[in-house]
């Protein structure tokens, strides 16, 4: 399929969403953005590492801004192509985040000379597990590509500046009793009835809300899961509760592990997944040329994204587009218009220098 860069950004989106690209399948499209980019951006430099495509300007700037964006999507849902209804557009994509490669791509084609140098990066298998992320194996193997004194991930904002991110940790707690005949109870321990304690503390626990930069960071520890018993007439012996601890940037994940150990001190725990979040960094000139630029005040971002992949760069990184988060993965996922049009026409202003930003 060829795409038009330099269309309005709202059929472009479109465009995008009408080439499927579950995660693990977006050879197709990343195939023609390659191609459209090599076409009509010939002011870009275009890179290709498996699915991931790259492009970059060399024009010799003091400052180099990265704009990334991931072109998978979780399973459709009888939810392609795309269509448009009134002021909204639906389709899988729309709004996480078709609608902010769109924004990307085109300015990348319609801003041939930014005030700063630009890189963009459009990858494969963000919705999955984080070994195959496509910016992650840039992450590790071109590390060079990513420099920048700033990153904006078009993740789904509503056109808000969302700073940093939360860190996630995933821990069970494994609770054991001893096995018995259930009519004769007495015998045994029941290990679900032990889960009470863990629970317990779960929803007696008081979690911070923390500002950092101006932003309000609540943090979050629930149990999301429970498994135990064998048996319509057997004691169970072995019951697990799955929680998952959202905390505010300033916590390292070394540090949150910790936490929850003290919160939960005297029970069995494993550790099985985490992710460190991400400072806001909004005290740097690029950042706060970007803000003023945008013209709304950031927030802080609920949730976990690639913007913790730049801050372990050591690059600020913000959270920036067009689409709801509220809508994404939703078999009637759509993204309004007038927010792929706003977005488009801000972030523009930024990498032109108007207004009183500048790169």
């Amino acid at each position: 399929m060829d795409l038009d860069l330099t269309a309005d950004p709202v059929e472009l989106t479109a465009a995008l969403v009408d080439v499927p690209s579950v995660s693990g399948n977006e050879a197709a499209l990343a195939d023609a953005v390659q191609a459209a980019l090599a076409v009509q951006a010939p002011h870009l430099r275009v890179l290709r590492c498996g699915n991931t495509v790259l492009a970059r300007t060399e024009l010799g700037r003091e400052q180099r801004v990265l704009l990334a964006g991931h072109l998978d999507t979780v399973p459709i849902a009888d939810n392609v192509p795309s269509r448009r209804c009134d002021d909204l557009l639906y389709g899988c994509g729309t709004s996480d985040m078709k609608s902010g490669d769109a924004m990307i791509l085109h300015l990348a084609a319609t801003v041939p000379e930014p005030v700063c140098d630009l890189t963009v990066v459009l990858y494969d298998c963000e919705e999955i597990e984080a070994a195959r992320n496509g910016l992650g194996h840039i992450e590790r193997e071109h590390p060079d590509l990513l420099a920048a004194q700033l990153a904006i991930l078009a993740e789904p904002t509503s056109g808000l500046v969302e700073a940093g991110c939360q860190g996630t940790l995933r821990v069970t707690a494994r609770l054991a009793g001893r096995r018995a005949h259930s009519a004769r109870s007495w015998l045994g321990h029941n290990a679900i009835h032990a889960a009470g304690a863990v629970l317990s503390r779960l929803a007696s626990y008081q979690p911070r809300s923390v500002d950092i930069d101006g932003c309000t960071y609540r943090e979050g520890l629930q149990a999301v899961g429970i498994s135990g018993g064998v048996a319509g007439n057997v004691v169970p012996d072995a019951c697990e509760i799955h929680i998952n601890f959202r905390f505010a940037p300033d916590r390292s994940l070394d540090g949150a592990q910790q936490h929850v150990r003290e919160v939960l001190d005297g029970f069995n725990l494993e550790f099985t997944d985490g992710a460190a979040g991400a400072l806001p960094g909004l005290g740097v000139p690029a950042a706060q040329d970007f803000l003023s630029a945008i013209g709304r005040p950031p927030v802080a971002k609920y949730g976990w994204t690639d913007v913790s992949r730049f801050a372990a760069l050591g690059i600020p990184a913000l959270n920036y587009g067009p689409g709801d988060p509220n809508q994404a993965h939703t078999r009637e996922e759509h993204v309004r218009i007038d927010h792929i049009t706003a977005s488009t026409e801000a972030l523009r202003r930024y990498l032109m220098g108007s207004t009183d930003s500048r790169c």
